[in-house]
């Protein structure tokens, strides 16, 4: 499994893009929230990643900097599956409310042709807290990463036999969410750290000596 970095930064950034990423299986490709406009597709085809390659999409949660690219992926799935250039379903992870905001936006501002591929060739999964499903032959498990802010998911995925990636969304880490993510071999994680142990790794001076520290506590 290859995993390949979209995007980074906050949610104002001007000169990247807004944090996402791809794990690929082959030549397909499970996108991992989509930053926040259509620059998502000018990166994808950047790192030579085909939209008709892409038949897996989770989406974290309902702020701009990560589902905004999504209606921009729909849209152009969408003409591919009209001109008969896409093989197969969309599938489109997420919570019961972040589905219902998608598909409002994308009824205000996509065509109804492809609106009406909803529910057929364009479907929406809604997740369960600790619902284990198969992407790309692998085994990914949702769960609610128990945010006081919005609503937002993370996931924990096999990449290959014994070892196991853990993305946890971009908030602190919880103590009822480390249960869900600890022995991980590696972290997806825009927040570093709890906020109550801020002082233990030292967040806003980053180094690497303290980043294996807080991957060796995951591990133990």
């Amino acid at each position: 499994m290859r995993l390949t970095m979209l995007g980074t930064g906050h949610a104002t950034v001007t000169k990247c893009y807004n944090t996402c990423f791809t794990l690929s299986e082959g030549e397909e490709h499970f996108l991992v929230d989509a930053g926040g406009g259509n620059w998502i597709l000018r990166i994808l085809e950047e790192e030579n990643i085909s939209l008709c390659s892409i038949h897996n999409i989770f989406v974290s949660h309902a702020h701009t900097d990560h589902v905004m690219g999504v209606i921009w992926v729909i849209r152009m799935i969408g003409q591919l599956i009209r001109d008969g250039k896409y093989d197969g379903i969309l599938y489109i992870y997420c919570h019961e409310e972040l589905s219902d905001d998608i598909r409002e936006i994308c009824s205000m501002t996509l065509q109804k042709r492809i609106i009406n591929m909803f529910g057929d060739r364009i479907r929406f999964i809604i997740l369960q807290d600790g619902e284990c499903l198969n992407i790309l032959d692998r085994e990914v498990r949702f769960f609610d990463i128990n945010s006081t802010k919005m609503k937002q998911f993370g996931f924990t995925i096999s990449v290959k036999e014994g070892s196991r990636l853990a993305f946890c969304g971009d908030e602190p880490l919880k103590e009822q969410t480390v249960c869900k993510v600890k022995k991980s071999d590696w972290l997806m994680h825009e927040a570093f750290c709890l906020y109550a142990e801020r002082d233990l790794f030292q967040p806003y001076k980053n180094t690497t000596v303290r980043l294996r520290k807080l991957v060796r506590w995951l591990r133990d």
